[in-house]
């Protein structure tokens, strides 16, 4: 199993994070990736299979405390992040000036 980060525009959003099998993740994240944003995951097509597979990850939430890494994180509604991520990978987060966030 790995870990998915949920980052949403809400306010109250409380970053949670929900474990999803292999088949699962990399339905969501394309080889290499670790950052998707919503609309890209529907926008690759497959909407079925990816609305069964959203629901099997909701049910299964993880503890902060108990989770053993965060291994993708997925965007709602935060579409002005995508600057920040051009490789849709984590390691690779740049700031506005293209030089590397961390």
């Amino acid at each position: 199993m790995k870990n998915i980060q949920i980052i949403d525009g809400a306010e109250n959003c409380a970053y949670d994070i929900f474990a999803a099998t292999d088949g699962e993740f990399a339905l969501i994240f394309p080889e290499g990736t670790d950052i998707a944003f919503i609309e890209e995951i529907y926008a690759r097509g497959g909407e079925q299979e990816l609305d069964v597979a959203l629901k099997n990850i909701w049910q299964r939430p993880v503890k902060k405390a108990q989770a053993q890494g965060i291994h993708g994180i997925i965007f709602y509604e935060l579409e002005e992040k995508k600057k920040y991520y051009p490789t849709r990978k984590d390691e690779e987060a740049i700031n506005p000036d293209g030089s590397r966030l961390r």
